[in-house]
């Protein structure tokens, strides 16, 4: 099996129903599958082999969904290129994984064109909304997705073993690296994740997440998997809007990010009725406890997943609706068909308790790095078995008696300030728990005399105040002395990654004001 048959056995189980919403756009299962099929014949002709590397950079788009599939049915690799990346920063994607084609907008085309000598292995460009060829290598999108003939799908040699799909990280700790996720990786951990979700063919799923991230790709891939409609969305810049989309398309899934939360939790929510809204997920980052909380007041009938993942393997654990009460500040245990661990910094297990490295293994977990076999080696290591290789997350845990993990944060950003570890997403949950704070973040920056000191960035709910010394009195009444912020900044926004989470990197760096 491979990812391209869930959108072809879907077609055939459902050739009349709604795959995709976009806009004012909607397309049956066997339309999606006819236009992809179209413009995997094309990719073909056009001398894109097995193997080789498609670059889609658009937004969240009908074109950008029939490019993946189309891509996948040609035997090729997909790259989704977040759509906010300029030209020259998207050379290094191109030049870093040797794309054979990329397909884009005519806007975006005509700004690349002038690179293209930049640009040795690109060898064809695709336009969208494009009526003319751009450059003689530029061929347009709609015309070779929407005449008619080569209805039926490519035949296809790839098996479960060969990529899929190059899935580049946010870069938010360093130079971005191109995830290897294999044909097997996906449907594994597509099918781990509509497992535990209970998803069915009833289920429509909205996504403002941008396809380039792999939280984003994976509400499209696991829509087609089950037979259900994904409605896709550029973005969440007007809720209001958004929440109108949930109720008019009886949305049941809605996946979301803390900083959707932070917005959603602006709003007065008792206003927007959405009697079809079956779970909502939170994953990219941790959402703070007393976000938990909020949320489950406001969406009393609808089951709160929490969850924990990386693109390394796309998700690791998720916490039962039946337990957020019980365990808020838990991201549950191990999603299905996977082994979890923790272990110390000579690699053996550690028991309940016991903070380590948290340790995943599972037909999910990546191939490696594009070409960076160092990186490679430092996460994708020898396990317990022989031939057995599994993925160190680099994130600290520790887990209890019954197996529900904690997480304590990322091992590079533990804060060292005199000669104690303090982990951020403590202080981060205390900063959550004050009214007028809509987000938080916690970093360390260099200190002299601490060497590291504690840095808390805050942005404030709509019409709220507050003062730097009222959140340092808040954190001393409620943490040791050595982790009370010594720094405190106030922002209208916070810098982001491209998959939603806030860049703390850019924060340690930021101007400080004391």
């Amino acid at each position: 099996m491979q990812v391209e048959h869930f959108l072809e056995s879907s077609a055939r189980r459902f050739p009349h129903k709604t795959a995709l919403v976009c806009g004012s756009r909607r397309l049956t299962y066997r339309e999606l599958d006819r236009r992809a099929n179209r413009l995997a014949h094309r990719l073909l002709a056009e001398g894109v082999k097995r193997g080789e590397r498609v670059v889609i950079y658009l937004e969240n788009s009908v074109e950008a969904v029939i490019s993946l599939f189309a891509i996948l049915k040609a035997g090729a690799v997909f790259v989704v290129a977040n759509p906010t990346t300029r030209a020259d920063k998207l050379e290094l994607t191109l030049n870093n994984c040797r794309a054979a084609g990329l397909i884009t907008d005519q806007g975006r085309g005509e700004a690349l064109e002038t690179r293209r000598a930049f640009l040795p292995h690109l060898r064809k460009v695709w336009n969208t909304g494009a009526s003319q060829r751009v450059a003689s290598t530029a061929l347009c999108f709609e015309e070779a997705t929407e005449r008619p003939g080569f209805d039926d799908a490519p035949g296809n040699r790839c098996i479960d073993a060969d990529l899929a799909a190059l899935i580049y990280t946010s870069g938010s700790t360093g130079r971005p690296k191109g995830v290897m996720l294999t044909h097997l990786n996906m449907i594994s951990a597509a099918t781990s994740v509509t497992t535990y979700l209970k998803n069915t063919e009833h289920d429509v799923i909205v996504s403002v997440l941008p396809l380039s991230s792999s939280y984003g790709v994976y509400q499209a891939l696991t829509a087609f998997l089950i037979g259900g409609t994904i409605v896709l969305e550029r973005g969440f810049s007007y809720p209001h809007e958004m929440l109108m989309t949930l109720i008019r398309e009886k949305v049941t899934g809605f996946p979301i990010v803390p900083t959707i939360a932070a917005i959603l939790l602006q709003l007065d929510l008792t206003k927007y009725p959405f009697p079809d809204l079956r779970y909502i997920t939170n994953a990219a980052a941790a959402l703070p406890t007393h976000h938990i909380q909020r949320l489950r007041k406001c969406f009393p009938n609808v089951a709160l997943y929490s969850m924990y993942g990386l693109t390394e393997c796309k998700r690791v654990s998720y916490l039962a609706p039946e337990q957020i009460e019980k365990r808020p500040n838990s991201v549950g245990r191990g999603m299905p068909n996977q082994e979890l661990y923790i272990v110390d910094e000579s690699g053996r297990r550690v028991g309940p308790g016991v903070i380590g490295e948290l340790v995943v293994r599972g037909s999910h977990v990546m191939q490696g790095y594009w070409e960076m076999p160092e990186e490679t080696r430092k996460v994708l290591r020898p396990g317990e078995r022989a031939g057995d290789s599994v993925l160190y997350t680099g994130d600290l845990f520790k887990m209890d008696e019954e197996g529900y993990l904690y997480m304590v944060g990322r091992k590079d950003d533990m804060i060292k300030t005199r000669g104690e570890k303090v982990s951020p997403r403590e202080i981060e949950e205390v900063l959550h728990g004050m009214d007028q704070v809509s987000e938080a973040a916690v970093v360390g920056v260099p200190d002299a005399v601490l060497g590291q000191a504690i840095k808390a960035v805050i942005t404030l709910r709509p019409g709220c105040e507050l003062s730097v010394q009222q959140v340092k009195q808040y954190c001393a009444r409620r943490l040791e002395d050595f982790r009370v912020p010594k720094q405190v900044e106030f922002t209208e926004s916070m810098p982001r990654t491209g998959s939603g989470k806030i860049a703390k990197r850019e924060l340690a760096g930021a101007v400080n004001e004391t």
